[in-house]
C-alpha cells in the first residue's frame, strides 16, 4: 500500500483506529476521520508516526456532505490522492424490538447509514474512476444476516449498506473500483463494552472459534480489500464472525 491514501471515517477508536493503525503499518497514508474526540484521533495519528508512517486527523461528520469533502480536500492536499475509503463510522440506533419500536426511530438509523456511505463514496469515485484506481471497504455486521432480539434497526441498516456495496461494485467495476463489505460479528470493543460479560460469554461459547473478534482481526480482513491481493474481487461479503455465520 505505499503511496496509497486512505480515508477512514469514524477512525478515531475500536475498529476504525486499528484500521488505520495497521493501514499506516503497511505504508499507507491515513486521514484519520472523527466526529468529537479529536485527542483519541490525534494518538492514532501519533501511533501510525511513531511506527514510521503517514497521517493526519481531520474532523467531520461522514453524513455531511461539505464535512466530507472538506475531509477530502485534506487528503488531496496533503498526500496527493484518494485511494481507499473504509466506510467505519458507527451510527447510533434504539436497541429495541419491533412492537416496542416507531417508524421515525427505526428509519432514522437506516438513513443515517445510507447517508454516509452514500455521501462519502460519492466525495471519493470521481477522484478514484480519473485515477482509473480505487478501493472501497464497507463495515457491515452479521446482524444484517443473522437476526438477534433487538437489533432491529441495526441489521436492517447494515442489511441496505450490503445492497449499496454491491450496486456500487457493479457500476464502478470496469473503471478500476472495487466496492466490498466485511461484516464483523460481535467484537470486543468500546461498542460492546456495556454489554454484560455472560453475554459475551454466550456468544463467544456458540462460535466455532469461542472467542469474540478483537479490532485487528477486522482490520486485517479490512486490509486485504484495500490491497492489491484483492484486486480481482469487487461485490463481495466476508463475514468475520470466527465461523458464526456457518451457523
Amino acid at each position: 500500500m505505499k503511496g496509497r491514501t486512505a480515508i477512514i471515517t469514524g477512525s478515531s477508536r475500536g475498529i476504525g483506529a486499528q484500521t488505520a493503525r495497521l493501514l499506516g503499518s503497511r505504508g499507507a497514508n491515513v486521514v484519520v476521520n472523527y466526529f468529537n474526540n479529536a485527542q483519541a484521533a490525534e494518538s492514532v495519528v501519533k501511533d501510525i508516526e511513531d511506527n514510521g508512517g503517514k497521517a493526519i486527523a481531520v474532523k467531520g461528520d461522514a453524513r455531511d456532505t461539505e464535512d466530507v469533502a472538506n475531509i477530502v480536500k485534506q487528503a488531496l492536499a496533503t498526500f496527493g490522492s484518494v485511494d481507499i475509503l473504509v466506510h467505519n463510522a458507527g451510527m447510533q440506533f434504539p436497541f429495541k424490538s419491533f412492537e416496542d419500536m416507531e417508524w421515525d426511530e427505526f428509519i432514522a438509523k437506516t438513513d443515517d447509514e445510507l447517508k454516509a456511505a452514500f455521501t462519502s463514496t460519492k466525495a471519493v469515485v470521481p477522484i478514484m474512476k480519473e485515477q482509473g484506481y480505487g478501493k472501497l471497504v464497507y463495515i457491515s455486521s452479521g446482524l444484517s444476516h443473522q437476526p438477534m432480539d433487538d437489533f432491529l434497526a441495526h441489521g436492517t441498516s447494515k442489511s441496505a449498506l450490503n445492497a449499496f456495496a454491491k450496486y456500487i461494485a457493479q457500476e464502478f467495476a470496469d473503471t478500476g473500483i472495487t466496492s466490498n463489505i466485511v461484516a464483523p460479528g460481535m467484537v470486543d470493543t468500546d461498542a460492546t463494552a456495556h454489554t454484560p460479560e455472560e453475554a459475551k460469554t454466550a456468544y463467544a461459547n456458540s462460535i466455532p472459534i469461542h472467542r469474540l473478534a478483537q479490532p485487528e482481526d477486522v482490520a486485517k480482513a479490512v486490509a486485504f480489500y484495500a490491497s492489491e491481493d484483492s484486486a480481482y474481487i469487487t461485490g463481495s461479503y466476508l463475514p468475520v464472525s470466527g465461523g458464526g455465520e456457518m451457523i
